[in-house]
């Protein structure tokens, strides 16, 4: 027996290193327990490389690693498949902005050099990420880990890229986006609205013929410039006369058009609405149906242009208060209004974004047509179920996908274009030396790089190979992977990224494969403080599960996330969870001291036969723990899986099993082996002191044997008629022990109780005594058929117990008892008086009502339980 005691922080790590360096998290790393035609896979979600692990990320992690241990000891060959991803605006902020402290910017150093600086830190930073991944303990397939621009995914997107082009699904014109005026163009996904305070003002227009005015209103008085008309609805009485006159732009000489469009909204405001068609995503359609010139007012950087007159070379929000001030002084604005609206900021820079025409690259929405249709047809199961209707109701509106973006970082959009004959072409050859064409020399590439999700979209499939020609063949994929892990059996990620990524691998599996990329999506709620608060820097109540896995260690927080993740709700985390797994641990720790305090190694279950009535016992209750294990974790029911692993191992080994095991040494060989096995069901949740006890019991170590993640996991789920026996036993116990209370001989030993119970046989009895007799601490204990008199009684489910009163003085206990009545008495008058006093009652708070009402029920019960004991004592 180890007199060592256990140190999480140092076993964890000596044990990640051996099991990484066995390869053991290969996708051969369990070959000896392998079983035909089993294959699972599942695809990390790449994180970003200039991440830190946050809490969020600890679950998803968790979740995918408690799935894949559990599948590689069920003898699957599985593929839990790493990598991290390039995240193109994030990585080059970062590096823009350690440019900028040195005074640089990236123009002054030229794209090359830039991205020379942005791989050097990526070379950095990637592995931070990683390395806390390991801290979890986490044992995806290391030796394949793929990175978003490596060689052969870069390969990868130019395939995708060069097929979708040349399909007529990936096309180039002048759109309306989403802009970001620091970081270019954004998909609809990337814009986060949020509700602010702002003015409506209400502006002039005169008509140019000197006959008056029309009153609008805007919330963007910087973007008027660009008016190309002003609207009413057709049908609007008021302004029937004024269709086709002109007004005058405020401050500018520019005349434009009143038109009738059934947009207008006739009861808002005023009714008579501006067009901005190059600045609004409705003018947009309004422009485009009445033919309406489109002026764009400023450029990518927000800066007003000509147009602005003289507020050109303004950034447009700082512009606002100035061109407000000026319509003020010319007698243009009539008033100005408070006003909540929804803006739009970077999901990146928080920076507020502009609708903005632009030239862009788009993937064309039909892309998403059949993976729609397919997943509506069941050939994609979400867990829980409700996130179709999410799902629905996205890609119902589905619009093209915006997938160039103005950064230097990230994949360089493959076309190029001749500079004599205005060809254009796409393609997956990296240096072209001349057009297609005309075989001029003059040829450039489209500078703009693709948006990060369209190299994502592409991981469940590029990672395994396709589309990376030979390049690392044989290291980072095998040629029979899309085979043996397409489509991936299971994706698990948090909700916040479903359209983000998961419906852009779906549709682009399925245009490519000709199949949905997994057949098992499970998205997993938020991770929230213990009050269900979001979690954040402001309010000081971030977890980190680093400083976690510190403190308590990475089995505590995985256990601990594992048993608080039910289907569809939020997580509460909070310290009193982590210390209540910190003693779920140590009680795990103790029961493995005590079985070596009893026996020097114990056997794995396969080679060994139990044959004790209690051994028996606990291998049926173990059989029962299995088949709900396997069910929940088939289910992706981590919660309950985790639930009836620590009532199992905590309620009924540790609290009955080995405290049983008092009165039948025998047994203890077997339940060391119960233990054991026990350990293989709980490894995939608490792999660290699985593994460690699992070799304290055999007499081994890893550092000399195979680890317990390469063992099969159990499977056995018969049970045993033994049970029932062991139910009426502990029943019978836990009565002696409550009839004890009642005569003030809690802990004490007694020498004589009687246990009244029908339709056992003789052998039944005699197997039982010894197990009542020294866990109920009783001389001697006796069945009987009939009710004992002058004892004090307990009736319990199964029997009903006595304990003779003939030698106990009853007086204190009687006047105890008599006391505690009396006490109960004036408490119950003194609340039910309250209560039925009509003014307390009307005028008392809800929430003190509620605790009187809750006190009185209490007392009530209590009062109930005294004269119940009271009553058994003077009979």
């Amino acid at each position: 027996m180890s007199d060592n005691k256990y140190n999480p922080q140092e076993t964890e790590n000596k044990y990640y290193k051996i099991w990484e360096e066995r390869k053991y998290f290969e996708t051969d790393g369990n070959k000896a327990i392998q079983e035909e035609g089993k294959n699972f896979s599942i695809m990390m979600p790449p994180p970003n490389v200039t991440g830190r692990l946050h809490i969020g990320h600890a679950l998803t992690f968790t979740l995918q690693d408690i799935i894949t241990r559990y599948k590689r000891m069920d003898g699957y060959k599985t593929l839990w498949q790493p990598g991290t991803d390039h995240a193109g605006i994030a990585t080059q902020n970062v590096v823009e902005k350690q440019l900028l402290e040195q005074g640089l910017t990236k123009e002054e150093i030229g794209r090359e050099a830039f991205l020379e600086r942005v791989w050097a830190w990526k070379e950095e930073s990637a592995g931070i990420m990683t390395e806390q991944l390991r801290k979890m303990g986490v044992s995806p397939a290391w030796e394949r880990e793929r990175f978003t621009m490596d060689e052969g995914l870069q390969k990868s997107v130019k395939e995708a890229f060069v097929h979708l082009y040349n399909e007529g699904l990936i096309v180039r014109g002048n759109y309306m986006v989403n802009w970001c005026t620091h970081d270019g163009a954004l998909s609809d996904i990337e814009v986060e609205h949020e509700e602010e305070d702002g003015k409506f003002y209400h502006m002039l227009y005169h008509f140019a013929d000197g006959s008056g005015s029309v009153e609008v209103a805007t919330t963007r008085p910087e973007t008027y410039f660009g008016d190309t008309a002003v609207m009413v609805h057709p049908d609007d009485e008021r302004y029937k006369d004024i269709i086709g006159k002109e007004v005058v732009l405020p401050l500018l000489e520019r005349k434009i058009k009143i038109i009738a469009d059934s947009y207008v909204d006739m009861e808002f405001g005023t009714g008579v609405v501006k067009v901005t068609p190059a600045h609004d995503q409705n003018d947009y359609e309004v422009g485009k149906r009445h033919d309406l010139e489109f002026i764009t007012v400023f450029d990518e950087k927000g800066i007003l242009n000509d147009y602005a007159g003289e507020f050109k070379g303004m950034e447009r929000l700082e512009a606002r208060e100035p061109i407000v001030k000026r319509l003020q002084e010319e007698g243009y604005i009539v008033k100005i209004e408070d006003h909540k609206h929804q803006v739009g900021h970077c999901y990146r820079c928080k920076n507020v974004v502009e609708p903005y025409i632009s030239k862009q690259w788009f993937v064309r929405k039909e892309v998403a047509d059949k993976s729609i249709e397919k997943t509506n047809a069941g050939e994609a199961q979400f867990f829980p179920p409700h996130w179709i209707n999410s799902y629905n109701s996205w890609m119902g509106e589905l619009r093209d996908w915006c997938i160039s973006r103005q950064l230097w970082w990230g994949h360089q959009i493959p076309v190029f274009y001749c500079g004599d004959c205005d060809h254009e072409w796409a393609t997956e050859n990296e240096h072209p030396t001349e057009c297609p064409k005309c075989a001029s020399k003059n040829i450039s590439q489209d500078p703009d790089v693709l948006d990060t999700w369209f190299s994502s979209a592409l991981w469940p499939f590029s990672t395994l190979g396709w589309g990376n020609g030979d390049t690392e063949m044989d290291r980072l994929f095998q040629s029979q992977d899309m085979k043996d892990f397409y489509p991936n059996s299971l994706l698990i990620t948090g909700f916040d990224i479903l359209f983000f990524w998961v419906a852009r691998m779906m549709m682009m599996g399925e245009h490519f494969i000709g199949e949905l990329p997994f057949k098992h999506i499970y998205l997993h709620a938020l991770v929230r403080d213990e009050h269900g608060q979001k979690m954040s820097k402001s309010k000081g109540n971030v977890i980190d599960p680093l400083d976690m896995v510190n403190k308590y260690s990475a089995d505590i927080l995985r256990f601990t996330l594992a048993v608080s993740a039910a289907q569809g709700r939020d997580i509460r985390m909070s310290v009193d969870k982590l210390e209540q797994n910190r003693n779920f641990t140590n009680k795990l720790y103790n029961a493995s001291k005590y079985l070596q305090m009893n026996g020097d190694t114990f056997p794995d279950m396969e080679s060994f036969c139990v044959e004790t009535d209690l051994g028996r016992y606990m291998m049926s209750r173990l059989n029962f723990a299995t088949k709900e294990v396997r069910t929940y974790l088939d289910e992706y029911k981590f919660n309950d899986a985790a639930l009836t692993m620590y009532r199992f191992l905590w309620n009924e080994f540790c609290d009955w099993g080995i405290e049983l095991s008092k009165a039948d040494k025998a047994s203890i060989i077997e339940l060391g082996a119960i233990f054991k096995e026990a350990m293989k069901l709980l490894h995939p949740f608490m792999p660290f002191i699985t593994e460690h006890l699992y070799h304290e019991l055999s007499g081994t170590s890893l550092e000399n044997a195979d680890s317990i993640m390469i063992k099969k996991f159990p499977h056995k789920t018969k049970q045993r008629k033994e049970e029932k026996t062991f139910e009426i036993i502990m029943d019978a116990i836990v009565s002696i022990r409550r009839a004890k209370v009642l005569v003030d001989l809690a802990n004490q030993k007694i020498q004589k109780a009687y246990v009244k119970i029908d339709g056992l046989s003789d052998k039944e009895k005699e197997m039982m005594l010894p197990y009542i007799a020294k866990l109920a601490k009783v001389e001697d204990v006796e069945f009987t058929d009939t009710k004992i008199e002058n004892a004090v009684s307990d009736i319990a489910d199964s029997c009903e117990t006595f304990i003779p009163t003939d030698s106990i003085d009853l007086t204190p206990i009687i006047n105890k008892l008599t006391k505690q009545d009396e006490k109960l008495q004036k408490e119950i008058g003194k609340l039910s008086g309250m209560l039925n006093n009509e003014r307390f009652v009307a005028n008392a708070p809800a929430d003190v009502l509620e605790k009187n009402r809750e006190a009185l029920k209490e007392a009530e019960a209590k009062r109930e339980k005294v004269l119940a004991q009271l009553d058994s004592l003077k009979a």
